[in-house]
């Protein structure tokens, strides 16, 4: 049996450290390579993307409230909706999790690389970029976390909430920064310092389909808030901090984001991004450190490293609860659902999970291209976002016993229409996004993230017709068992 200890602060450090890392570091930026063309609309596709996510958001708060057990996803809509598709639903988020989990070890590489530059390691730094080296580290620093994670909640929460303080200083020596300088400054800084110049900002009028393309994959900046609800299992008075913890992270996040990419782009002029995001990997502080001193390069780069290394914890977390949950249920092996009886853990869904991870910083490592991660993580969540908003809409029908759980926005006048309008908009950047991914010319088809997301959805749903025709063979009343809530 899983340990309710998590109070409300380490609830919020979980959805803030699953949310700040490559997302705000390193997307915004190479967004420019990802869609050619959005130039300086990137800050405004930041706020169109933010507004799906809200919604997704409440979905998860309200739903959240009535049912705070492990693997939140899974329960709210396997309840709501039906035991498959709470399977596809978290499947789906698993899978997009896991994979992010292996982008964010493989990007955190490059991160390391920009310390060691300016601090003059150069062999090192290109060491770090050779052959097997950078999966090698990648590997190291995933399965150091993993460990993290099996000693139990108090060594989480002792590695995440200081980490967070410190990613949170350095990114406001990222704002500072960018604010206090403007783009003539940092062209007077590359040309002493590089001897180049910034090339001339091309026309870049508004284009619906590339403003739209950015918000969708823009969007996974925001995924994180639902690490809060996979833990519901270990979370102290779960009614009222899991729905507070998602409107803690979501606010505080949102309003960080867009300060510190407005200030990179205040400073840095967005051809410039553009032009070096075409041939290598860009990232905030390797972008600014043009303009400040080595030591204060090395310091936001450090932070951006740290804020990287603590998306790790927090997002095996919630992919190992919802194994968990799977298996408690009784759809996935029940081997999964095993507690470490010294530490508390779900270890063998942990070790699942990092094997799963595993796979996605090789794959990152063999495509060269990590956005290709970045697109399945999007699509899988947006399936995910658009059955919670679903399930809004439907438990009162389905399960009313559970709906009048609610204690967050429990007015249905209130529910339908945020239900209702997360669907669209959340349908809409989801077809925006399989469209671009479809369309875009790639060497082999394993690179489009949506037949990836495809065939990783059918052999999801091999699995749960195997698992669900023992149940039944064993007489099992699935019915009434996701009638009720999944026993604590």
């Amino acid at each position: 049996m899983l340990r309710r200890e998590m109070g409300l602060l380490a609830l919020t450090a979980t959805g803030i450290c699953s949310m700040i890392g490559a997302a705000i570091n390193v997307i915004p930026f190479m967004i420019q390579k990802n869609v050619p063309g959005i130039g300086p609309w990137v800050l405004p596709a930041y706020v169109c993307a933010a507004i799906p996510a809200v919604l997704a958001a409440l979905a998860y708060a309200i739903l959240s409230s009535a049912m705070p057990r492990a693997g939140g996803s899974y329960v709210y809509a396997s309840r709501a909706l039906s035991p498959y598709l709470g399977f596809v639903a978290s499947f789906s988020q698993w899978f997009g999790l896991s994979t992010a989990i292996g982008v964010v070890s493989y990007v955190l590489v490059a991160f390391l690389r920009d310390i060691a530059l300016p601090l003059g390691f150069t062999g090192i730094a290109h060491t770090m970029e050779t052959g097997l080296m950078r999966p090698a580290i990648a590997l190291a620093f995933l399965w150091f976390f993993v460990g993290v994670n099996l000693r139990g909640l108090k060594s989480y929460e002792r590695t995440l909430i200081p980490l967070m303080v410190v990613m949170f200083l350095a990114g406001f020596i990222v704002i500072i920064a960018g604010f206090w300088f403007d783009q003539g400054d940092f062209g007077a800084a590359l040309q002493a310092r590089q001897g180049a110049s910034i090339p001339p900002s091309p026309a870049a009028p508004f284009d619906l389909s590339k403003f739209l393309a950015a918000a969708s994959i823009l969007f996974s900046s925001f995924i994180g808030f639902d690490s809060i609800a996979q833990a519901g299992g270990e979370a102290k008075n779960p009614g009222r901090n899991l729905p507070l913890a998602i409107g803690i992270a979501v606010a505080s996040v949102g309003a960080f984001y867009l300060l510190f990419t407005g200030a990179v782009y205040h400073a840095v002029p967005w051809a410039y991004v553009a032009q070096e995001a075409a041939i290598r990997d860009v990232t905030a502080p390797g972008l600014l450190g043009i303009l400040l001193s080595p030591g204060w390069t090395v310091a936001i780069v450090g932070g951006s490293a740290v804020a990287l290394a603590n998306d790790l914890p927090a997002m095996l977390l919630a992919v190992s609860r919802l194994m968990f949950a799977w298996a408690e249920d009784g759809i996935f092996p029940k081997v999964v659902a095993r507690v470490h009886p010294r530490w508390g853990t779900p270890h063998v869904a942990l070790v699942a999970s990092g094997a799963m991870a595993s796979i996605g910083i090789i794959g990152s490592h063999v495509a060269r291209d990590f956005f290709l991660g970045v697109d399945i993580l999007v699509t899988s969540m947006l399936v995910n976002f658009l059955l919670m908003c679903a399930s809004v809409l439907a438990l009162e029908h389905t399960n009313p016993a559970i709906a009048r759980r609610i204690t967050v926005l429990r007015s249905r006048r209130l529910q339908i229409p945020l239900a209702a309008l997360g669907l669209f908009t959340l349908g809409g950047l989801l077809a925006v996004h399989v469209a671009k991914d479809l369309a875009a010319p790639v060497n082999h088809w394993a690179l489009r993230s949506t037949l990836v997301w495809v065939i990783v959805m059918a052999v999801a749903s091999l699995i749960y017709r195997i698992e669900v025709s023992k149940l039944r063979r064993q007489g099992f009343d699935l019915d009434a068992h996701f009638k009720a809530m999944p026993e604590e």
